[in-house]
């Protein structure tokens, strides 16, 4: 009898233990564009995620990758399933400026922290009740732009043509390189859109060709970022291009080959890694994280899944404290997330240094960009 009462004494006990573990697991969401016309942003994104904390503190973590396509309305059902059925107590993603742009109000009405791993710096500026909950891990447009205009103005540029997205990326880029622009006495003298799936801008680039513009500014991200300058290049253009951290990807070099050799660009640290000083702070990180990488998928990264993976450094970071505040799984948990990711604080990831607060919720600095050129076909510091 003694026995049976032990028994179910340590089987009630266990049950206990079982359900605590389980309130204790925190759900953490991935909306990946591993497919369709954003894919080569997504892709190094999906593969990221095994590289996340599976463990933090005494709280086990699960991801759950969800791929939406490239679609923004896609990305919305992702986000909505990962809320409604799988109960995630944050989300990283999605791949996309506008796929981002979609589901501002959806995780905004559900208290569920999104960390963006976005261009557009739309999705956390201007700051208000329903972007409070989004968190950019990329440098926003004018931490970029400043290098790219600075870069401009030293080399005797006074006329610029601009061709960008047709989307949030493309248009926040011009919004905020114009300012500069007219700040710095330079006259953008075209103005071109395309989508990130058109086969051709043979139009929009006679029309900048036809301007005659000292330089060219490119405004896309992934693949859709090559398709304007070799057009250009093709159709006999000598002048500058410029491209944005949306180019900072190893298929932009293999895809442009010799038509994209001398661009300038402002990214990451990580594309010209062996040149970056052992003092910088994030050097260590980046080269432990691209090592990571190869190793569990025979490749380079591109930075776009070093943004997933500094979004990993964030919660790793944050969620400790929220876990002092309320359980994983509800919404006080969410909301002391929220909090917490707020609170960053010279953070080190592998992008740069991240000091958030309740105006800025990218954090980064000039620390956090490096000024870049193509040569001989690879990424170097520009001179």
């Amino acid at each position: 009898m003694k026995l049976n009462k032990t028994a179910t004494a340590l089987a009630i006990a266990l049950a206990a233990f079982a359900s605590q573990s389980a309130l204790a697991q925190v759900k953490i969401g991935v909306v990946s564009s591993a497919t369709g016309p954003t894919a080569l942003v997504g892709i190094p994104q999906k593969n990221t995620v095994p590289l996340l904390p599976a463990k933090i503190g005494d709280l086990t973590i699960e991801y759950i990758p969800l791929d939406d396509a490239s679609d923004p309305t896609a990305s919305v059902t992702a986000v909505k399933k990962l809320i409604s059925e799988q109960n995630v107590d944050a989300i990283i993603g999605p791949s996309g400026s506008p796929n981002a742009m979609g589901v501002i109000q959806f995780v905004a009405d559900a208290g569920v922290p999104l960390l963006a791993p976005v261009g557009t710096a739309a999705v956390v500026t201007p700051m208000d009740d329903k972007k409070k909950w989004v968190f950019k891990t990329t440098q926003n447009d004018d931490i970029i732009a400043t290098a790219l205009v600075a870069h401009m103005v030293k080399s005797g540029v006074k006329t610029v043509g601009f061709i960008g997205v047709g989307d949030p990326y493309g248009e926040n880029w011009y919004k905020v390189f114009s300012a500069l622009a007219d700040k710095n006495g330079m006259k953008i003298v075209a103005n071109e859109r395309f989508q990130r799936q058109d086969a051709s801008v043979t139009g929009q680039s006679l029309k900048i060709l036809s301007a005659k513009p000292d330089a060219v500014l490119v405004a896309a991200a992934g693949g859709p970022a090559v398709l304007p300058q070799t057009t250009l290049v093709e159709q006999g253009y000598k002048g500058q291009i410029y491209q944005t951290h949306g180019a900072a990807l190893p298929d932009f070099l293999k895809l442009g080959g010799k038509k994209v050799e001398g661009t300038i660009l402002a990214a990451s640290l990580m594309l010209v890694l062996p040149e970056i000083a052992d003092s910088h702070p994030s050097k260590r990180i980046a080269s432990e994280y691209i090592a990571a990488y190869e190793k569990a998928h025979g490749t380079k990264p591109a930075t776009f899944g070093a943004n997933v993976f500094d979004a990993g450094l964030l919660l790793q970071q944050a969620i400790p404290a929220a876990a002092k505040v309320a359980k994983p799984g509800t919404k006080e948990f969410r909301a002391a997330l929220r909090d917490s990711l707020e609170q960053t604080r010279e953070l080190v990831g592998t992008q740069g240094i991240y000091n958030m607060s309740a105006t800025d919720h990218s954090g980064f600095d000039e620390r956090g960009r490096v000024l870049i050129a193509v040569r001989d076909g690879a990424w170097t510091l520009a001179k």
